[in-house]
């Protein structure tokens, strides 16, 4: 697929290579983690300019071969969380285009590389999608508290939609007796045999609170496929953590709703995969666009979000 070098020399986040990113600050840096081998690790000061980090993982954990038998350390679509003093960096095992996957989750002390506290240590599963079992995709986690600070992992591509589940307070294993909700889905053509990924195209929720309500980010059309690539974001919102989620019409994402907030031009072939986060007394939204100018060459995006009667947009939109 696509390459990454591992020079010592930071560059801007727009000339280099992100898939999915998501980010986090401790002390005074920031860290980004993102799709690659191992999972790829940026670090920065002032998050614009990112130097490459050592990957998580030097070799793929042990129980992923029991999940994807072909697996070769290709982790997708990280994301990162400080919670009972330490940090949780779940990720994601899978097959491209099937739903032979699972999410598992590793914990650090720290993220300073040169600390004598840093080690990832692996938890393993915490959820797994299995092929004629479910119509559902273990992949793409975001881990979100509720006004109780209960945690639920939303994740999720394709087939019956994205779903949301509640947590164990450990952060490592699903609540009993279960608790799912579907937050997000679009029509699936009934035809498709299960084991297709469908035409439902839409992936990669992101939960963020603001101001007495959660908002739902999702990636709607196509990742992954350079200059054929359509990748879009949409939102909706909810007072509830478990939804519905709105768009600004009043349509349930569960029912194919979402207000759009980025698409492709005639610069970008398409982005999306988002994480939203506020720093130091701002809002802002990472995510990926395929460059048409290298051949659909995926690269880091940010923007300040603005809020007008309640809904984001970009102060910084793609240009």
């Amino acid at each position: 697929m696509f390459g990454v070098s591992f020079g010592q020399t930071a560059k801007p986040l727009f000339e280099t290579y992100v898939h999915d990113p998501v980010v986090i600050k401790q002390d005074n840096r920031f860290y980004l983690f993102c799709t690659g081998n191992g999972i790829t690790v940026y670090s920065s000061n002032d998050l614009n300019n990112w130097k490459p980090e050592n990957q998580v993982f030097d070799k793929a954990p042990e129980w992923t071969k029991n999940v994807v038998i072909d697996f070769k350390n290709h982790i997708w679509a990280p994301d990162i969380s400080f919670h009972n003093g330490q940090y949780y960096l779940y990720y994601s095992v899978s097959s491209f285009a099937k739903n032979t996957s699972a999410i598992g989750v590793a914990t650090n002390k720290t993220l300073d590389s040169k600390s004598k506290n840093f080690k990832w240590v692996d938890l393993g599963i915490v959820i797994e999608s299995v092929p004629n079992r479910d119509m559902w995709n273990a992949i793409d986690p975001n881990l979100i508290f509720d006004e109780n600070n209960t945690p639920y992992l939303s994740f999720g591509s394709f087939w019956s939609g994205l779903k949301l589940v509640k947590l164990n307070k450990n952060l490592t294993s699903i609540a009993e007796p279960q608790e799912w909700h579907t937050i997000a889905k679009r029509e699936r053509s009934f035809k498709l045999d299960d084991k297709d990924p469908g035409d439902a195209a839409l992936e990669a929720p992101f939960i963020f609170k603001k101001d007495g309500f959660y908002y739902l980010f999702v990636s709607f059309d196509l990742c992954c496929r350079g200059k054929d690539s359509t990748y879009k974001v949409v939102v909706g919102r909810s007072e509830k953590i478990t939804g519905p989620y709105v768009d600004d019409k009043g349509i349930a994402m569960n029912e194919g709703g979402g207000k759009l907030l980025i698409e492709g031009n005639e610069n970008w072939f398409g982005a999306g995969h988002n994480s939203v986060y506020s720093f130091d007394g701002k809002d802002y939204i990472f995510y990926h666009a395929y460059d048409a100018h290298k051949n659909g060459f995926p690269v880091g995006q940010k923007s300040e979000l603005i809020w007008t009667n309640g809904w984001p947009s970009l102060l910084n939109p793609l240009k």
